[in-house]
């Protein structure tokens, strides 16, 4: 199928063909003809299935059919809520691809920034707004947001907006909204929370479930180290030795394990930068724009911070904590091997990560093989999975300027249960030719 056969109009076709699409994606073909009818949707579709594109074509189209009638000072036509900043403006530069063509106004509003420009904004009024919830609340709070005059509702990563806790905020955000407007819902995953205010919030929806959630793509190669917790820092500069890892997107479960990780790469001489919720709006479109262009090598993230991040033919994913939310794995992998490319995910695990392991590989129905030939294999332990080759290993020395465990600031148990160091002898870091 073509996009011409979607009924979109020439302008946005036009858009279409700048941006070199040439057909539809599962999601788009069967998102598109819907949402130009008018109908609410529930679309259930991980990263990388073109689930923007779905919901931003023919709301270009709607508005621009129907600009006439509503524009005006302060009045917000639709209205999209995303849990992040990345995501915010990734979608704004996507509408504004899509709507070249075309006389649309749109505007961002996120926190992390000075809130003037956005006011100004709001008063003018725009065709669409895409805000995180938090900073929209503020504003309505403030007398500057009028969502009287909403259309058309987004909520996309509805998931992580709850992981967020934002639901609370959702709700004040819709319960200003008028009560006739078309709803269209976004969620990569599907628990009972999701399912529940989809049945609150749409009317009758088409519901599209593209690739479920339990699957990963399948060009991904996904591979296991067992690692201790102060080995893990050792382990992953023993691997981006390996010239063929150009870059990768790193995940780590907290924003201060990913300064302590940065800091410890690049006392290792690895380029790297961390993206996550305290770093500013500046700082984090710079570090993403460094990595993007390929000045810093390492992208260091907390999962909040990573959606949105939109990064083509991204190589590597390197999982230096293991989530605790299995679905959250999924969507981890699923930044590499877009768009038909294959992709490498690399999963390290401690032994007090093993019950996220389980879930993970209950969710995916794949047991993830597991790399034992390494220098930095776990301790002995009873519950050790019986894939590793159990083999007593101590990281001490501070030769390469960082210290065993600075990228977790977490010490070790042995095999007795004592925490600290174990006495063993010294492994050095290995260079890889």
């Amino acid at each position: 199928m073509a996009f011409e056969q979607l009924k979109l109009i020439p302008p946005i076709l036009r858009a279409l063909a700048k941006e070199n699409y040439t057909k539809p994606t599962p999601i788009q073909e069967q998102a598109i003809p819907s949402v130009l009818e008018g109908r609410d949707l529930f679309g259930c579709a991980q990263t990388g299935t073109g689930k923007t594109a779905a919901f931003l074509l023919p709301i270009i189209q709607l508005l621009s059919k129907q600009q006439e009638q509503t524009s005006g000072k302060h009045v917000i036509r639709s209205l999209i809520l995303t849990p992040t900043r990345e995501l915010a403006i990734q979608i704004s530069d996507n509408f504004k691809s899509y709507g070249r063509f075309l006389n649309l106004r749109s505007g961002v509003i996120v926190g992390g920034v000075s809130q003037k420009a956005q006011e100004q904004a709001l008063e003018q009024g725009m065709d669409l707004l895409i805000a995180t919830p938090g900073r929209l609340i503020d504003l309505m709070n403030q007398g500057f947001a009028d969502l009287r005059h909403v259309q058309i509702l987004v909520l996309d990563e509805a998931d992580r907006m709850l992981d967020m806790g934002f639901i609370h905020d959702m709700r004040r955000i819709i319960a200003k909204l008028p009560v006739k407007r078309q709803t269209l819902f976004f969620s990569a995953t599907m628990p009972l929370e999701i399912t529940s205010l989809v049945d609150s919030l749409l009317t009758n929806p088409v519901k599209i479930e593209i690739t479920p959630v339990s699957s990963t793509a399948e060009r991904i190669k996904q591979t296991l180290y067992f690692v201790d917790k102060p080995n893990k820092l050792w382990l992953l500069i023993d691997l981006l030795q390996e010239k063929s890892i150009e870059s990768a997107l790193v995940f780590t479960r907290t924003k201060h394990g990913a300064d302590r990780l940065v800091r410890g790469l690049t006392k290792a001489q690895i380029t790297a930068q961390a993206i996550h919720g305290d770093k500013s709006q500046n700082s984090r479109q710079a570090a993403l724009k460094n990595f993007k262009q390929g000045v810093t090598r390492i992208l260091v993230a907390t999962d909040i911070a990573a959606r949105g991040i939109d990064i083509e033919e991204l190589s590597h994913v390197i999982n230096y904590n293991l989530p605790n939310i299995p679905e959250t794995y999924v969507h981890r992998i699923g930044r590499t091997g877009r768009a038909g490319l294959s992709g490498i995910a690399i999963s390290f695990c401690e032994y007090e990560e093993i019950p996220y392991l389980k879930d993970i590989e209950k969710l995916i129905k794949l047991k993830i093989p597991v790399t034992e030939d390494h220098p930095y294999p776990m301790t002995i332990n009873e519950s050790t999975p019986n894939a590793v080759s159990v083999i007593k290993t101590s990281v001490t020395s501070s030769e390469h300027g960082v210290t065993p465990g600075q990228g977790d600031n977490s010490t070790r148990s042995d095999s007795t249960g004592r925490k600290g160091t174990s006495e063993g002898s010294s492994r050095r870091w290995r260079r890889r030719s």
